[in-house]
């Protein structure tokens, strides 16, 4: 797992919108939230992606962009986009090198814990909270009060 202070392991993924997002490229603009899901069209994912769609502009408010990540592949994510009506854009991690970078794959199950990475705007890795369980998730006002210490 990533350490405190150090530089968030940068990726590049494929996502929802039909470009590639990568990390390294909020550099000197934005924080990021990293929030890893477990799987699309799952109970507790839903509630929480569409928190994130909901709420995202409490998250750009605070200088912050979240890249919510899962192991499910595009078409899937964003048929899971459409079903639900979110705003947020998806991240596809389908061949799961990016929550092994970040030591939260379940490598038995083959798909990421519930977890959360907030980087600076400088690229170093500043929080991170890991669910014990996959069945729980942050508040987004937790998480927002996690960005607003920065």
């Amino acid at each position: 797992m990533p350490t405190i202070g150090q530089p968030a392991p940068d990726f590049t993924l494929p996502s929802t919108a039909g470009k590639d997002v990568t990390l390294a490229s909020f550099r000197g603009k934005e924080t990021v939230l990293v929030a890893f899901f477990p799987l699309a069209f799952t109970g507790v994912c839903t509630a929480e992606m569409c928190a994130f769609s909901e709420d995202y502009s409490k998250f750009q408010g605070a200088g912050a962009v979240v890249l919510p990540i899962s192991v499910d592949a595009v078409p899937s994510l964003k048929a899971f986009k459409e079903k639900e009506r979110m705003s947020v854009d998806l991240l596809s991690d389908f061949f799961r090198k990016t929550a092994r970078e970040y030591g939260v794959l379940i490598e038995d199950k083959g798909f990421a814990k519930r977890s959360y990475f907030l980087v600076d705007k400088h690229g170093a890795l500043r929080w991170s909270h890991v669910e014990a369980e996959n069945g729980h998730r942050r508040e987004d006002g937790d998480l927002l009060e996690q960005i607003r210490k920065l």
